[in-house]
């Protein structure tokens, strides 16, 4: 009992940014289990105001997949899943124009969204699209 009340003092003493980091861990290992492919993580327009993916994964088929990670202890306030809101998806579109620019021809694209709430990963596919 000693070793894990120890587990989960440590669990109590993570940052934000550390709890955030294991989500995204998780996240990206659920999709890589899926099969997809990491293409970046984390990437960030220049300048204030941008926005942010956590992660840009492509599928087997050449799919573009841009991933938001939400984690969220508890699923009180209608969970992680929406708490992507209105103004946290046109950040992050216009962050996947921002990607797709540097690209010669752009694959088809998705955007999906990864909860990892109570320990359980769920993956929201076509969560939310670019319009």
């Amino acid at each position: 009992m000693g070793f894990l009340a120890n587990l989960s003092g440590a669990a109590a003493r993570l940052t934000t940014k550390q709890k955030g980091d294991a989500a995204e861990d998780a996240a990206l290992a659920h999709l890589q289990r899926a099969g997809l492919t990491l293409l970046a993580r984390n990437y960030r327009t220049p300048g204030r105001g941008g926005g942010e993916i956590d992660l840009i994964m492509r599928e087997p088929d050449g799919t573009l997949v841009f991933v938001e990670v939400r984690q969220r202890a508890s699923n009180g306030h209608g969970g992680a899943a929406a708490s992507v809101g209105i103004t946290k998806q046109r950040r992050i579109v216009f962050a996947a124009r921002h990607y797709l620019m540097r690209l010669r021809q752009p694959p088809p694209c998705r955007f999906d969204v990864v909860v990892v709430e109570a320990g359980a990963v769920q993956w929201l596919k076509a969560a939310f699209d670019a319009g």
